[in-house]
């Protein structure tokens, strides 16, 4: 009987963990819409989230694409297809690698910062005493970092995105013996709306994964 105990207990405690996310997230979302908004905190959380992490993003999706770029014309050349070398690098970083690029970043860095800032707050009892300010703490703490990284995360995987581009382009020009001209023309004619749109999509779920991870470990 041990061994159902132990699985009972796994069982009980992953049912316990996923109903206090799924409140947790229900009341974060729902102080998302719910007057007041706190826009000087949340314009300080996209400066935070957005443009501090600009830097490390913009350094690895250039370097990302030029790799892509060097290892596609790699593999390419041995069937003589390397002239779709740009074509594949601005579609595998349009819709899946500028998006998985600027959420490992981002959450590498913003999303322990936000658990770490919150949970001091909560070992020094700061969020007690801003429930006793008649303050809701989701509504202050939580509400702005939510909106802040949905609303900057496709910002900042659009500019992700290019860069990675113009990492490729790069590579592909100075190293691969591409004509710049032609490279830019393949690049523009074969990407879509949809290709692009699909990545702001991915990455704004993303921002809203990160930042409620921070949010509800910092909590708790």
């Amino acid at each position: 009987m041990n061994v159902f105990a132990a699985v009972g207990r796994i069982v009980i405690g992953f049912a316990s963990l996923t109903g206090r996310l799924s409140l947790f997230t229900a009341n974060g979302v729902t102080h998302c819409v719910r007057p007041p908004i706190y826009w000087f905190l949340i314009l300080q959380q996209m400066l935070r989230i957005g443009y501090f992490s600009l830097p490390v993003v913009g350094l690895t999706a250039f370097f990302t694409g030029a790799v892509l770029c060097l290892q596609i014309f790699i593999g390419g050349n041995r069937y003589g297809a390397e002239a779709f070398v740009p074509q594949i690098v601005v579609l595998g970083i349009t819709r899946e690698l500028g998006p998985v690029i600027g959420g490992l970043m981002v959450s590498g860095r913003v999303a322990a910062a936000i658990a770490a800032e919150i949970g001091t707050m909560r070992v020094t009892e700061q969020i007690d005493a801003l429930t006793t300010l008649s303050t809701n703490p989701i509504k202050y703490l939580v509400a702005p970092r939510l909106i802040a990284a949905v609303a900057t995360m496709p910002v900042l995987v659009a500019i992700a995105d290019s860069i990675g581009v113009f990492g490729g382009y790069v590579v592909g020009t100075k190293s691969l013996g591409f004509n710049g001209a032609v490279y830019l023309e393949n690049t523009a004619n074969f990407v879509t709306r949809g290709d692009f749109t699909s990545g702001l999509v991915k990455a704004a779920v993303f921002g809203f994964i990160i930042a409620l991870m921070g949010c509800y470990n910092g909590f708790n």
